[in-house]
């Protein structure tokens, strides 16, 4: 499986790696990942042409995509323990920054969160991006910064910078009616969002401490979980669950810029830095399936 690191984390499927988006060129860094990193993969002959923001990977682990802070806002490429060459550019652009981007479970939808209203842009995938969908009748608030779908692919959740930090939405080639606000709201502006595989539990991280907060998901929020004894020391961008679901990792604002913890419906002992940081702040991350 790979594991991606970038402004939100998410986890793919397969042999592990790891991805990084990060606010100095390559802007993206993948790693292999086993209870910990491995060496540097190349990096894509195409770069993400600014700030990586987001990344995720299709749940098949063949496709890469990273969100970023200049047109075309949205890159997406093969991924085969290594970066292939990079798709064509959607047809109807995410009209500003990408923040967050994720694929649907099916590998049949991408979502990307970006600063300008609509605030989310969602097309159909298939090696390559289709017509934009229709955007959900109640608009995120503010700008995106973060998307995750359930894996059941039922339901979208987009992190954003206004209260209520976090909006979910019913999916089906389509968004539905947004459920309800959790009762206690992430306390500032909502970076990045993930689902655990079971779907039982969603995380969001967020400007202020404690930088992160979950929560049970059940088409609706339960009550928060504790904090982590060892907080993340700044401002989460991304986070991701590993495929087992059994560990969560948090990209940040300042070194150690990730952190991993165990993750049992709530936060265990926090895990040893990497060896080789990475070499900014931490905009995402996503392990591979």
């Amino acid at each position: 499986m790979s594991f991606l690191v970038n402004p939100f984390m998410s986890f793919s499927l397969r042999l592990i790696d790891i991805a990084v988006a990060h606010s100095n060129s390559p802007n993206i860094s993948a790693y292999p990942w086993s209870a910990g990193f491995g060496t540097k993969y190349a990096n894509p002959a195409t770069l993400p042409p600014s700030t990586g923001r987001g990344v995720a990977f299709t749940p098949s682990g063949n496709d890469i995509a990273v969100a970023h802070t200049t047109s075309p806002n949205i890159s997406a490429y093969p991924w085969s323990a290594g970066f292939g060459t990079k798709y064509a550019n959607p047809a109807t652009l995410p009209p500003s920054t990408g923040e967050g981007v994720a694929f649907t479970p099916s590998g049949n939808d991408i979502a990307v969160a970006h600063s300008n209203s609509p605030h989310i842009s969602v097309y159909p995938w298939s090696s390559g991006f289709g017509t934009k969908y229709a955007n959900p009748a109640i608009l995120p608030p503010s700008t995106g910064e973060g998307v995750a779908f359930t894996p059941s692919g039922n339901d979208i959740a987009v992190a954003h910078s206004y209260s209520p930090s976090i909006s979910v939405y019913p999916w089906s080639s389509g968004f539905g009616t947004k459920y309800a606000n959790p009762a206690t709201l992430p306390p500032g502006t909502g970076r990045g969002v993930a689902f655990t595989p079971s779907g039982n539990d969603i995380a969001v991280v967020h400007t202020t401490s404690p930088n992160i907060s979950a929560y049970p998901w059940s088409a609706g929020f339960g009550t928060k979980y504790a904090n982590p004894a060892t907080l993340p020391p700044s401002t989460g961008r991304g986070v991701a669950f590993t495929p087992s679901g059994n560990d969560i990792a948090v990209v940040h604002t300042t070194s150690p810029n990730i952190s991993a913890y165990p993750w049992s419906a709530g936060f265990g002992t926090k895990y040893a830095n990497p060896a080789t940081l990475p070499t900014g702040t931490g905009e995402g991350v996503a392990f591979t399936p």
